[in-house]
């Protein structure tokens, strides 16, 4: 998963989980490209000519871009909720 430690991911799917076994639902997915994308910007800030990591940080931030398209299309207000509580723009 990265960068993501086991601990990390296991909280992260605990605060955006739909349901009880729930591991795969979009919050879920988009909260932890989130995360993903984020220990990426902060390796850029220092390691600024490792193009490998930015070219994969840009996959990421589609990748999460196309499920909020997804999202907000499915369902609106979760979308909505979804964003503020991540600190995204709106899609």
């Amino acid at each position: 998963m990265g960068f993501i430690g086991n601990q990390e991911k296991k909280e992260i799917v605990e605060s955006y989980k739909v349901h009880d076994s729930d591991t795969g639902s979009v919050e879920v997915q988009v909260a932890l490209l989130t995360e993903r994308i984020n220990h990426l910007v902060e390796h850029l800030k220092f390691h600024k000519k490792d193009h490998h990591s930015r070219r994969g940080l840009l996959i990421l931030v589609g990748k999460r871009k196309r499920f909020l398209r997804y999202y907000s299309k499915k369902n609106p207000a979760q979308c909505l909720e979804l964003t503020e509580r991540l600190g995204l723009k709106q899609v």
